[in-house]
């Protein structure tokens, strides 16, 4: 299929609906707002729902009603706008459900800035609502692989019934690169029985996430645990750039900034100085052990992140005290370059 120049967030809006998303909430804010744009025309030339809500707090809501029924249901926001979804979310993971959402982080905390940030992999990964829940979070790092994720993200939302996010940040909603929509084959799907389809010569299904029996509500923690645990066996997705070489330095980032490193470790070579990227996809489950495989190889790793220092603690925890762990990042809105990369690296260096 030929490829066409997209912008990001009009992609992913596309990427979705030919992955069977036609079930689709939404509160607009920068910047992501494209994709509500894109989809309030596109939604009727294909048969499905557009509704833009009151709220956030209506749209997870939103999600939770209409995934009970058992469609593919999903939204897009930017970072103050998911976290008002943190309640609606809980509730959707609690009652099993499937639900994908898109995250065009913009900088915080707060209502911040609407530049590029990754300062809600926290929020994404530990959970962001209340109560034992994870959701599965992919982190593309280009256009072509944020539409690459979005069937992938549904699949796995209705083969875990459980939440998945995707986390952007404003660069990969505003740029525009080539795509090309590819057609994804998966293993069937578990029938949806559980949904409340209308109980015309059954027993009506009971979608809840409230237990007032604490053997019952303990049993679902256990329950959800287990298929936490299963998602860290079988769901860990990462990229390798240039371990197939001696290197003296690891560097592990995620998304727009693993693209940055990418160039920083070719200027580094350049000067004679080795350097490796692990770049996580699914930032949880996160690739702990690839981390700590790679991170023995090299003399240090460092966390480069467009946040304060988040993933770092995924980094460290990986690590553990074998080998030093260092820090670079640049935060509210300022985008870290590739020099600035490479100076960091090569400060390390020196005060080793």
């Amino acid at each position: 299929m030929a490829k066409v120049l997209m912008k990001g967030n009009e992609a992913i809006a596309e990427s979705a609906i030919r992955a069977g998303g036609l079930c689709y909430f939404c509160y607009p804010i920068t910047p992501q707002s494209e994709v509500a744009e894109y989809l309030s025309w596109r939604m009727p030339e294909v048969g499905g729902s557009f509704l833009q809500a009151e709220s956030e707090v209506a749209v997870a809501n939103m999600l939770y009603g209409a995934a009970g029924a058992g469609v593919r249901v999903w939204t897009t926001s930017s970072s103050p706008g998911i976290s008002l979804m943190q309640e609606g979310l809980s509730y959707i993971a609690a009652a099993e459900l499937p639900a994908v959402v898109v995250n065009i982080v913009r900088c915080g905390p707060g209502l911040g800035g609407i530049l590029p940030s990754q300062c809600d992999y926290l929020q994404a990964t530990k959970g962001g609502g209340h109560g034992d829940y994870r959701c599965l979070v992919y982190g593309p790092s280009s256009v072509q692989e944020a539409v690459d994720l979005m069937p992938l993200a549904f699949d796995r939302a209705d083969r875990y019934r459980n939440p998945v996010i995707v986390v952007g940040d404003g660069m990969i909603g505003q740029m525009m690169e080539p795509v090309e929509f590819r057609r994804y084959e998966f293993p069937p799907l578990p029938s949806k029985d559980w949904a409340t389809t209308g109980c015309k010569g059954r027993k009506p299904n009971v979608v809840n996430s409230l237990y007032l029996d604490p053997a019952k509500e303990e049993q679902l923690n256990i329950r959800m645990a287990q298929k936490y645990e299963k998602m860290k066996r079988e769901e860990v997705r990462y990229e390798e750039f240039w371990t197939d070489r001696p290197y003296r330095v690891l560097l592990v980032a995620y998304g727009t900034t693993a693209r940055i490193c990418k160039t920083a470790i070719q200027k580094l070579a350049e000067q004679g100085i080795e350097a490796a990227l692990l770049r996580p996809i699914s930032l949880f489950p996160f690739p702990e052990e690839k981390v700590y495989e790679l991170g023995q190889r090299a003399e240090w790793v460092m966390s480069v992140e467009m946040s304060m220092g988040q993933m770092l603690e995924d980094v460290r925890l990986a690590m553990g005290r074998t080998k030093p762990v260092y820090f670079y990042g640049r935060t509210g809105g300022m985008v870290p370059s590739p020099d600035e990369v490479v100076e960091a690296v090569k400060l390390h260096l020196e005060r080793k």
